[in-house]
């Protein structure tokens, strides 16, 4: 089978295509045909070398978080799932190995795909719909008519993001480029600045939940955007952000909330269930297996709206 892997950090020149073995599965896993993979920041950001604290340093490394595939296979202890279904799932964030034409999975790895949705855009759907429901809920804690500050608001998780601050009738104002104004408006966004015409650090407006998704909007930039006992959420854990969060929030009512995304099997289900309903997955580009590189060097540069996803022809 194809895999991608890299032997040392860098850009999407380390990247490589391998041919390895069908990997086995033990008696609690399964084997998925993969269908379908999203290309995540997440995924740069290890390759690259910056989160080496929490992925390691040892080689040969997999790329490739959340997918879309078939079941191939089922071990003797697997209850919920059969040869034949359709599934969506989510890797280890930090370790990865979605890219490659086949992977072992445990069952609470995975849920049922939506039948309503392609399994393109069921790949889009795990590690930024997990995000956005993690924010919302739990590190941003967004309720009705709070105002709220989106930044970055047509990224993978911001697309999300805006979609579930609206079902929970929180008052949202999006930070975009001027090319996203009328997505985030159709999203749900209450008001949209256009960060290539107005400054957001300018914005004469304090809000509940500052949430840059950007990684470009610091604390210190953000504070004065909040009101006193707002929440700001970042999604860069660097081991220096974490540590300055932790002690900003014992004296601070302006609390800095860092997204370290975990994967549960009942907030796969959540989003299946919310995937059947209405929630909106738009693609911007997909790639073929073979033209990787390309797919993650684009997605990099950051000028897409929505999800970029990898297609496993």
């Amino acid at each position: 089978m194809r895999k991608v892997i890299y032997n040392r950090f860098g850009d999407e020149s380390v990247l490589e295509v391998t041919e390895q073995a069908v990997p086995p599965i033990q008696n609690d896993q399964l084997l998925i045909r993969v269908k379908a993979v999203s290309i995540n920041p997440l995924d740069w950001k290890v390759y690259g070398g910056d989160m080496k604290l929490m992925s390691g340093s040892t080689f040969p490394k997999s790329v490739g978080i959340d997918f879309s595939g078939m079941v191939e296979q089922t071990g003797s202890a697997v209850a919920r799932f059969t040869a034949g279904d359709a599934v969506i799932g989510v890797l280890d964030v930090f370790k990865g190995g979605a890219l490659a034409d086949y992977v072992v999975v445990k069952e609470a790895d995975i849920a049922l795909k939506p039948a309503n949705i392609s399994f393109e855009q069921a790949a889009a759907l795990p590690l930024t719909g997990l995000s956005a429901l993690q924010i919302m809920d739990q590190l941003a804690a967004v309720s009705a008519n709070q105002d709220v500050l989106i930044n970055g608001a047509t990224g993978g998780i911001g697309l999300f993001a805006v979609q579930l601050a609206k079902k929970r009738g929180a008052k949202i104002t999006a930070v975009v480029s001027t090319k996203g104004v009328t997505q985030a408006t159709q999203w749900g966004a209450d008001s949209v600045v256009d960060y290539t015409k107005q400054p957001i650090k300018l914005l004469n407006k304090r809000f509940d939940a500052v949430i840059d998704l950007t990684t470009k909007l610091s604390f210190r930039e953000a504070k004065n955007l909040m009101k006193p006992n707002a929440v700001f959420v970042s999604t860069l854990p660097s081991p220096l952000a974490i540590i300055a969060s932790f002690i900003n929030n014992i004296f601070s009512g302006q609390k800095h909330k860092i997204l370290i995304v975990k994967p549960t099997a009942d907030g796969l289900t959540t989003l299946t269930k919310l995937a059947e309903a209405d929630l909106q997955i738009v693609l911007a580009k997909t790639y073929f297996f073979a033209n990787v590189r390309q797919a993650y060097r684009e997605a990099r540069q950051g000028k897409l709206i929505g999800k970029s996803v990898i297609i496993l022809d």
